[in-house]
Formats: C-alpha cells, sequence, structure tokens
C-alpha cells in the first residue's frame, strides 16, 4: 500500500484505476543483529494464489488450517544481499472480527489471530527465535491518503491474550492537505474526525473493547513524525526502541503500564500527508526497488 510505482500508475489511469495485482511485494525486517530489509516489489506475472497460498515471485505464504507457513527468499536493500528462512505463526484462536475504519466502511481492518506463537528460522542470516505474535489485514477500496491524515496502532502482549490499540485521524472532503471534519465517534479532538479502538483479545478470540483514559505523547523522531498512545495512567508508556525511522512512518517498541499489566507493545505511526510528499516519493525506490 505504500508503493510509489502503484502511485505513479493510479496518477497516470484515468480515473486512477490502477492494477493493484501488478504491485505485490513481501516486506521483511530484522532488527536484531545484523539488522536486514527487503521490500522488492514485482509485477502481475510473479503473482499467484488461491483459497491456501500466496506466492509473490519466490517468496510464499501458505495455511495448512493450523499453521501459516512464511517462506522467505528475497534480497535485500540498500546493500543487496539474500536473506532465506521460514516463519510459521500459529494462531490461538481467529477472531472471525472486521472493524470499519472510516463511516463509509471502505477501509476495513481484520485482525485475525491477534494472540500467535510464532517459530522464524533463518539460514541467511543464521537465526532461530520463538515468541508472541500478531497476524491482521488491511483492506481498502480508496487510497489510504484520500481517507485518513494519519494514524497510530499498536498491539502488546498480555497475560491471557493481547491488547490492540487504533488511533485514526481520518480526512476531510477536502482530501490530501485539506480539513478534516467533525469528529463522529471517537475523541473529540481539536474537531477533527478521529477513529478510535481499544480492544482486548484472550486466546480463545474473544474480543472485549475496554477503555484506555489517557492520552500519552510519545517524543517525535528524528524524522520529526509525531507519535502517540494511549496508557491506564498519564505518560504510562515511554520508547524503549525506535525500529523504523522514515519521513512518514515510524515502528517502535514501548514499555509501560496497559489494562494494569506492565507490557510491552510494538507501536506504528503513519502519517499520509508526508507520504504523498514529492520529496517522500522519490525516495520510497531506495527502499522498494521493483523487478520487471
Amino acid at each position: 500500500m505504500f508503493s510509489p510505482y502503484y502511485a505513479w500508475a493510479r496518477r497516470r489511469t484515468p480515473g486512477g484505476l490502477a492494477d493493484p495485482h501488478d504491485h505485490c511485494a513481501i516486506n521483511v525486517a530484522l532488527y536484531g543483529e545484523p539488522r536486514r530489509w527487503a521490500m522488492t516489489e514485482r509485477g502481475r506475472g510473479k503473482l499467484s494464489r488461491d483459497a491456501t497460498t500466496l506466492s509473490i515471485g519466490p517468496s510464499a505464504l501458505a495455511w495448512d488450517g493450523e499453521t501459516l507457513v512464511i517462506t522467505i527468499d528475497e534480497t535485500t536493500v540498500p546493500v543487496p544481499s539474500r536473506l532465506s528462512g521460514t516463519v510459521r505463526v500459529r494462531p490461538a484462536a481467529l477472531t472471525g472480527a472486521t472493524f470499519a475504519l472510516d463511516d463509509a466502511g471502505r477501509h476495513l481492518w481484520r485482525p485475525i489471530a491477534p494472540c500467535s506463537d510464532v517459530e522464524v528460522a533463518f539460514s541467511r542470516p543464521a537465526l532461530a527465535w520463538r515468541g508472541h505474535g500478531y497476524l491482521d489485514s488491511n483492506r481498502g477500496e480508496t487510497p489510504l491518503e484520500s481517507a485518513f491524515v494519519r494514524w497510530d496502532w499498536s498491539r502488546a502482549t498480555l497475560a491471557d491474550g493481547a491488547a490492540v490499540l487504533y488511533h485514526a485521524i481520518r480526512r476531510g472532503a477536502d482530501g490530501p492537505g485539506g480539513e478534516a471534519g467533525r469528529d463522529h465517534d471517537g475523541r473529540d479532538h481539536d474537531g477533527v474526525d478521529e477513529r478510535a479502538l481499544a480492544l482486548r483479545f484472550d486466546r480463545a478470540g474473544t474480543v472485549t473493547p475496554v477503555e484506555v483514559p489517557h492520552r500519552v505523547v510519545l517524543p517525535d523522531t528524528l524524522w520529526r513524525m509525531p507519535r502517540e498512545t494511549r496508557s491506564d495512567v498519564p505518560d504510562g508508556m515511554r520508547v524503549a526502541a525506535t525500529f523504523e525511522d522514515s519521513p512518514f512512518y515510524t515502528r517502535s517498541l514501548l514499555t509501560g503500564t496497559l489494562l494494569d499489566e506492565e507490557v510491552s507493545a510494538i507501536h506504528e505511526s503513519l502519517s499520509l500527508d508526508r507520504f504523498v510528499a514529492p520529496w517522500v516519493q522519490a525516495m520510497l525506490p531506495f527502499r522498494m526497488p521493483r523487478l520487471r
């Protein structure tokens, strides 16, 4: 959904109806030692899928009814090296829940398996890991930048499951750079249109809305990206590490108090106004090359 080539194709196509199947990629990011990043876009000819499998180039995802097996064979950027291995995701349960992020229901988020056991085994580089994981999906009928100004998202492991926080600032009718409308179902924060979700998931797949009362403003990144989250108490979450710091997107590790537990949470911030800026679009191919 962050493909600059897809954005360029939409601008060249009448009505902006470019073929999304011609712009596919598998993104792999390793944040230990050594750090690795791969996100190579491929066209329709390298895409194959059916009810249980999805293949993009040499990498693939396959569902056997109990485990999602992700086979990775990619080349890293900006320094080329091989990235080869397997990730196995075993959901504790599938939720079946779907949430609309906009009023019209054109953008849907599905937390498929918020509580999963994950097994990682790589040969290039050599590493192995087991722990907690998460599986979700986003689906949209319009470009993200036409529906949202920005959002923050986080997922924390709890003793009996997981918690997910979603906070989106939705776009007004004027499109990118225009004014956001009034709040409909989120917090009334400076008159903007917000969508806020706070959800607890147990390992049986039960979804329970919860209240997380305190807004916590996190430090900006080096690229001056704003970040925020929620906590039981004021200043109850802090940034333990920043994994990705780009002009429009950040991924961080937070620690603090959530739902009466001391937690670690993966946190993401996304600015769609920055994403559509010409200077950002020009930089993206260095992190997302395309093979024709």
